[in-house]
């Protein structure tokens, strides 16, 4: 998305959404008001907004609950695969990601800003564009350090 009424329309819903939540928490509202501020900034500045959601469908269906939750994670799972792949991808072609869980938090703002339909399950928000800063990336440790080879 890159209608700019669009981003801030969803970056305020999703706004009032964390506020009511981190009051109702009994957080510092001082802390609250800046977070929503850096929220809505956040999203609503980005060239472009893409919503990743998942819709269980086209999924398969067990008579046990254990089975239909794990087909549930493994559509999970593909929508993060698929958002780190874009954001994979933005990277090689020299732009900055970032991605946001929020709509976990929100789904009904995701739904009420784009009118996608109700089986769509939000999960994340990559927001896309031009990093402002380069950021140094520390140094990766060795693949022996990090795996277990069996």
């Amino acid at each position: 998305m890159q209608d700019d009424r669009k981003k801030q329309n969803l970056a305020e819903a999703m706004g009032r959404e964390l506020s009511r939540a981190r009051i109702a928490d009994g957080d510092d509202p001082q802390d609250v008001e800046r977070d929503v501020e850096r929220s809505i900034k956040r999203i609503s500045q980005a060239p472009i907004v893409l919503v990743a959601c998942l819709e269980m469908t086209e999924m398969d269906r067990y008579p046990d609950p254990q089975r239909n939750q794990a087909e549930y994670l493994m559509a999970v799972q593909s929508v993060a695969m698929v958002g780190q792949n874009i954001m994979l991808l933005a990277y090689a072609e020299g732009l900055g990601t970032c991605w946001m869980c929020a709509p976990l938090f929100s789904p009904s703002s995701v739904h009420e800003t784009f009118d996608i339909p109700p089986e769509w399950i939000p999960q994340g928000l990559i927001l896309l564009g031009h990093a402002e800063t380069t950021v140094n990336l520390p140094n990766r440790k060795p693949l022996k350090e990090v795996v277990r080879w069996s």
